[in-house]
């Protein structure tokens, strides 16, 4: 399998990167807009997208916001790089993993970020510490696929494949509970606002919500039919989302669900044809209604409306790869990570109606 970007493509990315950015180049991209009467529209354009220096020399695995104009992501080549999405530059490396980094989670306004990877291990680090992690967290005995830290950031949460959640002092980097559950292969994990709760997402097709005061489980939703790839909780920690893998349209959906009394499934969105990566809720200032944002392996990043289920806007990014993580940049931007070309930076326009574009990758 070829790397994203041949060596000399690499030659080439290392003498720009003291420049910043590389020569903007004309791409053509698809467009294909459903509206909420089942029909599919097709727009192809033609228009220049920057091409800043790459973040990474092969796949990239996950990105996350650490702040209005910083993302943190991570990849096959075992580094986390610390990014400025605006300006194209790279701000920092962080080296000590020996194997692929799987998840990357943020202080919430901090400079702080962990990581996760195939080797085992969950390091601490600091964008403006010394070049070693702040702390290491070794416990797990196979790949970790599950990170979050506390609304407080005293405590972080780990989940594996191997069929375990540890609760971790972030202080003393000592594990502090321990929870066991047979075939639960954790695939995410994420921490509900201001709430002592953590949602998970598993192979064994089930959600649940733990109690992280003795990491118990707390609530368990309606089993669904396919494996749950990933969750996320809405700011104000009233709803969820999580999103499953399928093919040919199969599964390939995202659900909503009450996260406060009834814990019910609140609505789904279904369009995608192949595996749902990532899911996100957007900022309200993106759209005068609630929306949320799904990437999937087929290529595509997909606008819903909240309530309503229908898809506004599909953006096609062609010759990406599968599509492998979401993250909200700022109030009208999009991270996205692909398995051929990095980083793309996605924008919500509004000249001809609701619409996402793609502005910029590396």
């Amino acid at each position: 399998m070829l790397l994203p970007w041949s060596p000399p493509c690499k030659v080439l990315c290392r003498s720009c990167a003291v420049m910043g950015k590389l020569q903007s180049k004309l791409k053509h991209s698809t467009y294909k807009y459903s509206r909420p009467d089942g029909i599919l529209e097709e727009r192809i354009q033609t228009k220049a997208c920057q091409e800043y220096s790459p973040a990474h020399v092969d796949t990239v695995s996950v990105v996350a916001a650490l702040s209005s104009d910083l993302c943190v992501s991570g990849g096959k080549d075992k580094t986390a790089v610390a990014y400025d999405w605006k300006t194209g530059n790279v701000v920092r490396r962080f080296r000590g993993h020996e194997r692929e980094i799987t998840k990357i989670a943020c202080v919430h306004r901090s400079s702080q970020f962990f990581s996760a990877s195939r080797d085992r291990m969950v390091m601490m680090w600091d964008l403006h510490g010394p070049s070693q992690p702040r702390q290491q967290f070794s416990g797990h005995a196979m790949v970790v696929t599950g990170l979050a830290v506390s609304p407080d950031s005293s405590q972080l949460c780990t989940g594996s494949r191997d069929n375990t959640l540890l609760l971790w002092d972030v202080g003393t980097g000592q594990c502090a509970e321990t929870a066991s559950i047979s075939r639960n292969l954790v695939t995410h994990l994420c921490w509900v606002p201001q709430e002592p709760y953590i949602l998970q997402t598993s192979e064994d097709k089930t959600i649940r919500l733990w109690d992280s005061r003795g990491l118990q489980v707390a609530h368990m939703f309606p089993t669904k039919q396919h494996i749950q790839t990933y969750c996320e909780v809405s700011e104000d920690g009233h709803k969820c989302i999580s999103c499953s893998n399928g093919f040919g349209g199969e599964g390939c959906e995202a659900t909503l669900w009450d996260l406060r009394q009834t814990r019910n499934r609140i609505c789904e969105y279904k369009g995608h044809f192949q595996t749902v990566t990532s899911c996100v809720f957007l900022p309200r200032a993106l759209a005068l209604m609630p929306t949320v944002a799904t990437s999937s392996h087929d290529c595509k990043v997909k606008i819903w409306n909240q309530d309503t289920g229908a898809c506004l806007f599909t953006l096609s990014l062609d010759g990406s790869g599968p599509l492998t993580s979401l993250a909200v940049g700022d109030t009208v931007s999009l991270l996205c990570t692909s398995f051929s070309r990095g980083i793309h930076l996605l924008r919500v326009d509004y000249s001809q109606g609701l619409a996402l574009r793609e502005v910029a990758a590396f």
